[in-house]
């Protein structure tokens, strides 16, 4: 015989009435021999010291056991008095690095960064190049861009001219000296 919904949620809620938080006491789960600590909120915990190790997450680790506590990739071994984690001296990250991965207990850097980037354009260390007729530029090992800019002397005429692709203005009509 097929109940109703409505009957079930009738049998819901008698069930969830008979379980309170009364009908649950500290003796249903007692602490490992009778050590207890609690907090303001009544809490109760229980004490592993001696007996295992619990991580960051709260899982329980027996005596001997190898684990990896919270987000780190080095390894911890249960021991008496608490985890004793390998933490071995990592070397420094070059600060060109671009990919790191974090496999192992240190991380490692997997891709340096040789180039340099300027005005949205990719050059190669060492490379020199012109981004305007009047601006040489040249791509450093530090992936920094240095940049000069041509020094124009002062034309030696009266009505200089400008001609495209070149930096500094040239006299036309041939050097007409200011007087």
């Amino acid at each position: 015989m097929a109940l109703h919904i409505h009957e079930v949620c009738i049998l819901l809620l008698v069930i969830l009435g008979l379980v309170t938080p009364a009908a649950i006491s500290h003796e249903d789960y007692p602490a490992d021999e009778g050590d207890q600590t609690s907090s303001n909120d009544n809490l109760i915990f229980d004490d592993y010291r001696g007996k295992g190790c619990v991580d960051d997450s709260g899982f329980v680790y027996k005596l001997g056991e190898r684990f990896f506590p919270g987000h780190s990739n080095c390894p911890c071994v249960c021991a008496l008095d608490g985890p004793v984690c390998d933490q071995p001296e990592c070397p420094k990250i070059h600060p060109k690095c671009t990919k790191v991965e974090h496999n192992g207990c240190c991380p490692e850097c997997k891709e340096v960064k040789n180039f340099c980037e300027y005005h949205g354009k990719i050059y190669k260390i060492l490379e020199e190049f012109k981004p305007s007729p009047c601006e040489w530029c040249r791509c450093e090992p530090s992936n920094e861009v240095h940049c000069v800019v041509a020094d124009c002397a002062v034309p030696e005429c009266v009505n200089p001219v400008y001609e495209p692709e070149q930096c500094c203005p040239v006299c036309k009509n041939g050097k007409t000296i200011l007087h």
